[in-house]
């Protein structure tokens, strides 16, 4: 991961709120993909002229960066926050397709996983590793919880779990309803409880 200073340069002090523009960041972001929201726009929505933003960020993947790192510590991490909540594997795996069925519905314009559909098509190699970096460390997490009970198919039950988000996250950026998103994490439960115990 690129590291990101956080300090404020020697001299000047800032004209803006560093986290309050991540914040802003991570929506544009989340509603329209990296590719789409260009420097000038940011600097624009975020009230930030040039030489602040990139002496704040460094470039616009840093700010990109910076949104990944407030989205995956937020409500947004559907397996972190499902784990939290104790029970077994399988009662996590289920918890965590209900989760992302409940937060991937459109909101406010944007819909999906910033991590997973941020930067589907993108054609910047930095943000693809960036958020491809944070995509496989959600997979190890799931993989090694799975482990913990099923440690001899944790990687072909941990690639059920991450095709199934993968694939809730798109089709609620193609508008999918709340409703079918549920329908069809309940249905996904299900298989993974039965691929999960049998022999």
């Amino acid at each position: 991961m690129i590291a990101i200073k956080n300090s404020a340069p020697r001299g000047r002090p800032r004209s803006f709120d560093v986290e309050e523009a991540v914040d802003k960041a991570v929506k544009l972001f989340h509603q329209r993909g990296y590719d789409a929201v260009g420097v000038a726009e940011l600097g624009s929505e975020l009230g930030i002229k040039p030489p602040s933003f990139y002496a704040a960020f460094g470039n616009k993947a840093g700010l990109f960066q910076r949104a990944l790192e407030r989205y995956t510590a937020s409500k947004a991490s559907v397996f972190g926050n499902a784990r939290a909540k104790g029970g077994s594997v399988t009662e996590v795996i289920e918890r965590t397709l209900l989760e992302a069925a409940r937060i991937y519905p459109e909101r406010d314009g944007a819909a999906g996983c910033l991590v997973i559909d941020g930067t589907r098509n993108s054609i910047d190699p930095e943000a693809r590793a960036l958020a491809a970096a944070l995509k496989e460390a959600g997979r190890a997490s799931i993989r090694d919880f799975i482990a913990t009970e099923f440690p001899e198919r944790a990687d072909e039950l941990a690639s059920l779990v991450t095709i199934a988000l993968a694939g809730m996250s798109s089709a609620a950026r193609d508008g999918a309803k709340a409703s079918t998103l549920k329908a069809f994490a309940e249905a996904a439960g299900r298989a993974f409880r039965q691929e999960a115990v049998r022999a």
